[in-house]
């Protein structure tokens, strides 16, 4: 899930008009996470934006976001190209089918609008007229036209879907609807007009106020609900919506057809009409988008809005903040009544022309932030992957929806509290004239997008001014209408229909990247979204001096739901003058940033896939490759006896006459000479190449070991030492003893707790339990360093725990959950398991063996 929407995307696709479910938004919760009571149907601009940019093609959806400008493809771009044939004839079935579904309902609340227009028309000519025929005209124009053209559309598509044949050709009837739009001018030139009339016939009249409340809408055939009652307000909207998912489609269909199909210089005909009608209706419509105008009497735009959160009187705070031609305005959805509709309540405003983002050395005034520990952090995300695994069992087993619903309302809560004590990265707004403020994000990446929309437009020319009380409250009204991200960026408020997103682990190569135009020490950094917020997972090294730097870098990155990757390019600067004093960290230059989706049907193929991604000018060249949850959790023996990786412990350490693998020895004791002080040793990904040709050298006992371990980088062996308990034919606590393991970190006392943990690790083969006490000491060493590389035995205890519990193959069927829940009820465990011995005082393997004569050893 994208946490920041952004002008330039569409705010809308077409899948959209299919039935919504149950969801929590924005609308329901104020700021601080308080339910609030549900508004009126929305769907109200004054004068609405249409948003012309197409859906991005999932294979390369490269382009940057450094811009608010919306800036559509031309028809042919990438689109039609390299089709599967069958596959793409599939998928122009799919899109079809969901555009039908949408276009019934479409018709529905057309019929719906046009319902009471003979009624009123009748009475017009009567003693006592409810609205007058002139009235009638203008909140009903071309509302009849607009119905009979798509039902007419309707009527002719439907039966094609119905009937569907590979061979089956219906571009002409998109040409068709395209060449119609001049209607469509015709009623948005109206629409303001239209509303405004409704408004004041509302107001003088109350039957027409009554009828005006409340339409009702007939449900789609599959659906249970036969009416839903809807505001004219909102149904007037409904035609300029349909607009841009008319586009939409068309992008779509044109995506999966072949170029030489009869239909595809048809679709791309109706796309360049479809376009270029967009484009002409913005430039009448984007200038009237508000009712305020600037200091130098400029129409004042909204050009950015997202959820951010606020560091205020120490405690953090969830905002919408709105960036305007000239203002940054900060604001909380105010509480409201049952039917009354809502606003936002202005906390603060900042005119562009006073505001300055504070230098590092300004920073050390500022508050200290209080960072919430991963562990909590990671508790909370167990938690939230608990509940959605318990919808799903009350969804297969058709339970009650007021259960489903509460436990979503849980979900949702959970999630908001994720959303809100997540974030860590300060980002600082100075007014030049009194206050700071501070907000905490997610990524550096949002932090960019921020900075580099205020400062684009503080290039104009710019005036200081106050808002009077009078036009703060115009500005502020305005918001609502205005704004393009609607909902809180939570998984919770995703459809059912949408897309859960990957779950397992992506692989992704950093090539090389051009476009650089000056020699710099340039390094990349991969960002993918989890629990609606984004997480950086990997680090290129720096490529020194150059303007091409050649990375070939493989990374393993673990998706927890993910649905994009983001690419951040930096320059690395070494002068310690820069040192931010926020994070002690020196400040690095964004280069470049850029996002992708991840299509899964584009990434889940046994090949790599390759892509570019382009941003400020600059090209980054990159191959991914995906591995579901599934296929990771299998342990693979390794064919080859000669070998450590793959091989039982107890052969490599009688082969060795060795006590602890030499693997585990060596990679620990590099660790701790030069890598315990490393910011998130063990979670960061190593380079995937260098921990391959280090389970090389080991696999093959090279002389060479020592030299190599000690020129390599400390993320890598410490890979290479988790790949090794990873490819263990069984895991270092057995699977004999496993259920064994999960029956004991359930129990509730202590001390039974206690004798029956400490019993499980007397069972263990020696050679096992020798190495897993080795290991436990290391990791409570590397954890005494916390302040300084960020990893605390929590932390430590969720990277290893699934490492050396989890079940091979054969053993583990009894065990695996759904492939999307990633934080199982299992997984829980295997991390509470490590997480207890971890937290238990030294435990001494002679003390253990020796205590064994009191128990028995038959688990």
């Amino acid at each position: 899930m994208e946490p920041l929407s952004h002008r330039g995307l569409p705010r809308l696709s077409w899948i959209d008009t299919l039935y919504s479910n149950f969801n929590y938004g924005a609308d329901d919760y104020d700021a601080e996470g308080n339910e609030e009571p549900k508004a009126l149907p929305e769907g109200s601009e004054t004068m609405p934006y249409i948003d012309e940019s197409p859906t991005m093609s999932p294979q390369l959806s490269a382009r940057g976001q450094d811009s608010g400008d919306g800036v559509s493809p031309t028809p042919t771009d990438g689109l039609g190209t390299g089709v599967d044939t069958g596959k793409g004839l599939e998928m122009r079935k799919l899109v079809l089918s969901g555009f039908l579904a949408s276009e019934e309902i479409y018709i529905n609340q057309l019929e719906a609008l046009l319902l009471p227009m003979k009624p009123l028309k009748a009475t017009a000519t009567t003693s006592q007229p409810v609205l007058t025929l002139q009235q009638i005209e203008t909140i009903f124009y071309k509302i009849q036209d607009i119905y009979e053209i798509h039902k007419e559309f309707y009527d002719s598509l439907c039966p094609k879907v119905q009937q569907w044949d590979s061979n089956i050709t219906m571009g002409h009837l998109f040409q068709k609807l395209a060449s119609q739009l001049g209607v469509y001018k015709a009623f948005v030139d109206n629409y303001k007009i239209a509303l405004e009339t409704a408004e004041k016939c509302s107001q003088s009249n109350y039957q027409f106020q009554k009828i005006s409340e409340e339409l009702k809408v007939k449900g789609p055939k599959d659906s249970k609900e036969s009416h839903t009652s809807v505001t004219m307000e909102a149904l007037l909207y409904k035609p300029i919506d349909r607009v841009t998912r008319s586009t939409l489609v068309l992008h779509d269909l044109l995506k999966h057809t072949p170029a030489d199909h009869p239909d595809y210089p048809l679709l791309q005909d109706a796309l360049r009409i479809s376009q270029n009608f967009l484009s002409s209706i913005n430039e009448d419509i984007d200038p009237r988008r508000t009712a305020v105008t600037t200091p130098k009497g400029e129409t004042r735009q909204l050009i950015k809005d997202g959820f951010l959160v606020e560091l205020s009187e120490g405690s953090r705070k969830l905002r919408h903040v709105f960036l305007f031609t000239d203002v940054l305005l900060c604001a909380k959805l105010k509480k409201t009544a049952v039917g009354k509709h809502q606003q936002y309540d202005c906390k603060w405003y900042v005119p562009l022309a006073d505001l300055v983002f504070p230098s590092p050395e300004e920073s050390e005034h500022c508050p200290q932030v209080h960072v919430i520990p991963d562990h909590e952090l990671e508790d909370m995300k167990m938690k939230i992957s608990a509940i959605k695994s318990e919808v799903q069992k009350e969804k297969a087993n058709k339970g009650q929806s007021r259960a489903i619903e509460r436990l979503k309302k849980k979900m949702f809560e959970n999630e908001f509290w994720l959303l809100l004590n997540s974030p860590a990265i300060p980002f600082r707004i100075h007014n030049r004239n009194g206050k700071s403020y501070l907000f905490l994000l997610s990524s550096d990446y949002e932090r960019s997008e921020w900075r580099e929309a205020i400062q684009k437009l503080q290039k104009k020319d710019l005036q200081a001014f106050v808002l009077s009380s009078v036009e703060l409250q115009v500005l502020t009204g305005s918001c609502f209408k205005l704004r393009t991200v609607h909902n809180i960026p939570v998984t919770s408020n995703k459809d059912d229909d949408e897309s859960p997103g990957l779950y397992g682990f992506l692989h992704v190569i950093v090539h090389s990247a051009k476009g650089f135009k000056q020699s710099a020490n340039l390094y990349c950094t991969l960002e993918v979204d989890s629990f609606g917020y984004f997480v950086s997972k990997a680090k290129t090294r720096v490529f020194r001096d150059t303007t091409e730097p050649q990375w070939n870098e493989e990374f393993e990155i673990e998706l927890e739901g993910s649905q994009s990757l983001r690419i951040l390019c930096y320059e690395k600067c070494y002068d310690k003058t820069k040192l931010n004093k926020d994070n002690n960290e020196i400040v690095d230059k964004i280069m470049g940033k850029g996002q992708i989706q991840l299509d899964p049907q584009a990434v889940q193929t046994k090949n790599w896939h390759m892509d570019v991604i382009e941003m400020n000018g600059i090209k980054v060249e990159f191959s991914m490759k995906f591995t579901s949850r599934d296929m990771s959790l299998k342990r693979t023996p390794s064919k080859k006896q000669t070998g450590v990786f793959g091989v039982k412990i107890s052969v490599v350490t009688k082969r060795e006459r060795s006590k602890v693998p030499y693997i585990v020895r060596q990679c620990i004791e590099e660790v701790e000479k030069r890598g315990i002080e490393e910011v998130g040793i063990y979670r960061i990904s190593g380079v995937a190449t260098d921990i391959q040709a280090l389970k090389a050298v080991f696999d093959a006992n090279n002389k060479d070991i020592l030299v190599m371990l000690s020129d390599m980088d400390i993320n890598a062996i410490a890979g290479t030492l988790k790949l090794y308990f990873r490819e263990l034919p069984e895991p270092l606590l057995t699977d004999r003893l496993y259920p064994a393991f999960m029956e004991g970190i359930a129990l509730s006392d202590p001390a039974a707790k206690e004798n029956c943990m400490m019993h499980l690790l007397r069972s263990l083969p020696d050679p096992n339990l020798i190495t897993f006490l080795f290991l436990l000491e290391h990791l409570k060493r590397v954890a005494e360093k916390e302040p300084i590389n960020k990893m605390s035995l929590h932390n430590l205890a969720t990277v290893f725990g699934p490492t050396l519990l989890r079940p091979s193959e054969g053993e583990s069927k009894g065990h695996l959950t759904l492939a999307s829940d990633i934080w199982s009820h299992d997984v829980m465990a295997q991390v509470q398991v490590l997480l207890y011995y971890l937290q238990h005082p030294p435990i001494s393997f002679t003390e253990l063996k020796r205590n064994t004569l009191y128990f028995s050893t038959d688990v």
